[in-house]
């Protein structure tokens, strides 16, 4: 019996699929939704990736995705553990076509929204890599850093993740920054990452984390997430950032700035965002190009409004504030703090407590149901 064409090449894509991933897999399953399970406990990088024989850590799991040949959507699932970057989890997969639909999801397994999640559940991703040495133009050391997740491709949705910085000594002597990046966005004309329902925590001393996510290109959504005793929250960066936005985010207890928008068009949305006891709120480009609307938020306890310039060791100087736009609905209040909860046991550590001043925004990990929305 002679086969067709058609049935030859859709049994080559079969092989290598299989052999790329050391998976069995259906042609469908590879074209339609890729599933690649990682579980720092139980995992093994030796082992194929399924459900029942899962990876051990999210660097191998980047490896099986840039290997891949097709298009549709790939699905990292992380079960709730520790995971610790010893070198960079590179997502760059050049020969598998994404799209809005289709995406590269890397996940939790449980998200805040399920019936069964809980704190304790959220994976843990932690950096634990050397660091890459800066030097001056004299050949002096100013400074190391490095990247945790580094994604190089676009249509891209990170959700449900707790995000460490790395244990360092960050200030080891005037004029050297060591610092960690834990998601960078970084690539040629990038455009859709979604950041959803992930906690960014760090502390300036034990485990500072410089900066939760720097981005490079346009359509950037991060929305519900927590930044928590970090030093910089969100930066956009080199390319312009158009139709990118900011919502349902808590920034609390920074010691940088929430929101760098260095190189972002001013069709910017930031709305329903909550910040308290930050350093600077705002950051803008050297040249204050755009002006920039801010909607239904609130702002309490900070040292500065809004800077200009800056960069990785100091925040810029004062701007001029009109170019932050903003009416009634945005509260602005110099000194103060919010009614936080430090329960670990509570399903809504490091929330606003519910009922007290912030927490009408509805910022946070959680996602509002329907019958909260009416």
């Amino acid at each position: 019996m002679k086969m067709s064409k058609c049935a030859i090449v859709v049994l080559l894509n079969l092989l290598f699929c299989s052999l790329a991933n050391s998976q069995e897999v259906s042609n469908e399953t590879s074209l339609k939704d890729f599933k690649i399970y990682v579980n720092s406990i139980l995992g093994n990088d030796t082992n194929t990736g399924t459900k029942d024989s899962p990876l051990k850590t999210l660097t191998e799991a980047a490896k099986k995705v840039n290997v891949l040949n097709g298009v549709g959507s790939v699905s990292v699932l992380l079960s709730e553990g520790l995971y610790s970057l010893n070198e960079t989890a590179d997502f760059n997969p050049l020969n598998w076509t994404f799209n809005k639909e289709n995406r590269l999801v890397i996940r939790a397994e449980v998200l805040p929204n399920d019936t069964q999640w809980e704190p304790s559940k959220m994976p843990i991703v932690i950096s634990a890599m050397p660091f890459n040495v800066e030097k001056n133009s004299k050949n002096e050391v100013i400074g190391g850093s490095n990247y945790g997740i580094l994604i190089q491709t676009s249509h891209v949705t990170i959700q449900g993740l707790r995000i460490l910085g790395e244990p360092v000594h960050e200030l080891p002597q005037k004029g050297v920054l060591i610092r960690n990046y834990p998601i960078v966005w970084e690539g040629k004309d990038l455009s859709d990452l979604v950041i959803s329902q992930c906690l960014f925590l760090g502390n300036k001393f034990a485990l500072p984390n410089h900066l939760g996510i720097l981005a490079n290109g346009k359509e950037l959504d991060v929305n519900h997430c927590v930044f928590y005793g970090i030093k910089d929250a969100v930066v956009m960066w080199n390319k312009k950032s158009e139709n990118s936005k900011l919502h349902h985010n808590l920034f609390l207890n920074m010691y940088g700035a929430a929101v760098w928008t260095w190189s972002t068009s001013n069709d910017f949305s930031f709305y329903n965002n909550v910040a308290s006891n930050v350093n600077v709120f705002w950051v803008l480009d050297q040249e204050e190009k755009e002006s920039f609307e801010i909607k239904n938020s609130l702002l309490i306890g900070y040292n500065n409004f809004v800077n200009k310039g800056g960069g990785p060791q100091d925040f810029g100087t004062p701007s001029v504030a009109n170019k932050l736009k903003f009416k009634k609905d945005f509260k602005l209040i110099k000194a103060g703090q919010l009614n936080v909860i430090e329960d670990q046991t509570s399903k809504y550590f490091l929330h606003i407590k519910q009922g007290t001043l912030g927490s009408e925004y509805g910022a946070g990990l959680f996602y509002k149901t329907e019958n909260e929305k009416n």
